[in-house]
Formats: C-alpha cells, structure tokens, sequence
C-alpha cells in the first residue's frame, strides 16, 4: 500500500489516497497507546507537574507520560519503503526527536521533577538532527522543491544552499521548542497539530509530493488517536518524547513540500505560544518585574483569566483550523 501511495498520486481522489497513511497512522497509536498505558502505570512513568503552573494543574501529577512513543510507533511504516526518497530522511528525524525528547523525560522522573535535560542541551541535539536530515534529503529527486522557502502557486521564494540549511535547522529547533511549550493543556498539542498537518498534506498531493504528504498524513492519523488517551481529562501525557517528535515532524513536512515560511502561519497556534514566551520573559527582564500576560506561555493566561481548560483548548483548535485553511488557500 505505501509503495502503491508513493509511486503517483495523480489523478487519485484525495480523500481516497488520504485515507490508508491516516487509518494506519490511527490505528498503530491506538494500539501503541493501549498498551503504553498500563506499561507506563506499572513502571510508574508519572509526570511531575512545573511548580510555577496554575494551582489548577497540581490534580495532573501522577498521570503517566512518555504517552508520544505512538507518534514513533505510528512512522515506523516508513521503514517499508526505505527505498523511495525522503522516507529514510524522516525516520531519522522523527525517531531521532522522539529519542531525545525520552532521554528529556526520564531525566525529570528520576529526578522527580519537571528538569531534564537543559534548554540549550536539547537545542544542540535537535539541531544535529535536524542538519543529518537536511543534508540527506535526497537531492536527486527532481520533485524535492531543494532551497525553496515558500511556494505560492507557480512563483518560488529560494536561497542559496547555506541559508536554507541555516533557516531549515532553524525551523525545525523553533518548530520542535513551540509545540513542546503548547503542550500544557490536556488536548492542545495534539489537537491544534491535526488541522496544519491536514493542509500540508492537502498541499502535497495537489503539488505532487507523495512522501511529505504520506509522513503528514500518518502523524495526522496518529494525532487524532492520541486524543482517545490524552482528551480532558487525560489519561497519559505525551511528554516531551511526543512534542519533540510532533514539532520535527511538521518541521520537516513543510520543508520537503518548499513551504518552510509558511510554518509560521499554519502553524500559528505553536508560534503565538512560542511568542508570548519570548516577549514575557524579555518584558519582565527589561522592566524588573512587569508582566504582559498573566502567564505565560499563552495558553495559561487564558486560564487565569477564567476559561476553563476545555474552552482554551477547542478555541484553540479552531484557530489552528482556520489558520491552516488560510494557509491552503494561500498556497495552493
């Protein structure tokens, strides 16, 4: 089936091509989180909640994490095909994501608190991975859109090779940081990733890029499995094994397709909550104490302003859709 998926998906109905990649994808989570769950509870794999986050949030401590090893398991059907371009190229960046991001995670539940390893630790790491995929993408393939930023119909934004290389490793350390921040909320991450992964993939097959729509489209299956254990109120938490591997993994879809810029608009939910960060922290340095937000990232200020964390969570999905369908419509 995905050798049959990869070879031409023209003159195929999308919704019919779209279908296999997202049922496998769905189908190897919800296996690998039925029985990642009880695992994680035997081997008491519990998350240590951050000491500074809402008062709220103190009721999920104890609740399994390490839950994002079903993004993992959900590509590992890209190894079937080794030898079609790019496939190779995401398992190393998906895997090798996932790797660090569980390396991260057991490091804060031996120590038994929200630390693993440091920012600029995992920053190193998942740049060295984000230049191994880079540098391999296969440039041989004629339909690769090599050193493109964004593509808008016929007309293509590209830079020299060492400025790709630069901002693609830039794209894929801001992606991976964003969406690990955005996971606060039971929901949020996995949910607000489904509708940017849907319009890569809907920009894939219209530009006739089979690989990086197959990878969007087994994430976007394995996204919406996910949310059978991490929906409010979440029975396991992905960690940082699953936002590392999520946030490379819709880094890497953009940039395979040309469409790295467009990162910034589809995925606008993870960009704000990125944002709200760095202005927060440059803010309170500048002006000894002051605050913009209540909190930060941006999720917990709409908490603290009195949302409950359902209604934070399913307006931010609607944002991340609406976001994603302009940036279809943009660039298709």
């Amino acid at each position: 089936m995905l050798i049959w998926f990869t070879t031409s998906p023209q003159g195929l109905d999308l919704a019919r091509v779209a279908l296999w990649p997202a049922l496998i994808g769905f189908v190897l989570a919800a296996a690998a989180g039925a029985i990642a769950l009880p695992l994680l509870r035997r081997l008491k794999v519990r998350q240590n909640v951050y000491e500074d986050a809402p008062a709220s949030h103190q009721v999920k401590s104890g609740t399994p994490t390490m839950g994002g090893i079903v993004f993992a398991v959900a590509v590992l059907p890209l190894a079937l095909d080794l030898q079609v371009p790019m496939l190779g190229e995401f398992l190393i960046l998906v895997l090798g994501c996932a790797a660090i991001g569980a390396i991260d995670d057991l490091l804060g539940i031996f120590r038994g608190k929200n630390a693993g390893l440091k920012a600029r630790t995992k920053l190193l790491l998942t740049a060295v991975i984000a230049l191994l995929f880079l540098t391999r993408l296969d440039s041989s393939y004629a339909e690769f859109p090599r050193q493109t930023l964004l593509a808008v119909g016929t007309w293509h934004l590209t830079v020299p090779y060492l400025w790709w290389l630069l901002l693609g490793m830039l794209a894929v350390t801001g992606t991976i940081h964003a969406v690990n921040l955005t996971d606060g909320l039971d929901g949020l991450a996995a949910g607000s990733m489904i509708p940017p992964l849907a319009a890569f993939a809907a920009l894939g097959f219209a530009h006739v890029l089979p690989q990086p729509t197959m990878v969007a489209l087994l994430g976007l299956g394995a996204c919406a499995a996910f949310l059978i254990y991490n929906r409010h109120p979440a029975k396991m938490f992905m960690g940082d094994t699953g936002s590392l591997a999520l946030g490379a993994l819709l880094a890497g879809v953009a940039i395979a397709e040309g469409e790295m810029l467009l990162l910034l608009l589809v995925g606008g939910i993870f960009a704000a909550e990125a944002l709200s960060v760095i202005v927060q922290v440059s803010y309170f340095k500048a002006t000894r104490g002051k605050r913009i937000f209540r909190m930060s990232p941006l999720h917990h200020h709409f908490e603290l302003g009195g949302m409950n964390e359902l209604e934070v969570t399913t307006r931010f999905w609607g944002i991340s859709a609406v976001l994603s369908a302009l940036g279809w419509w943009i660039a298709k």
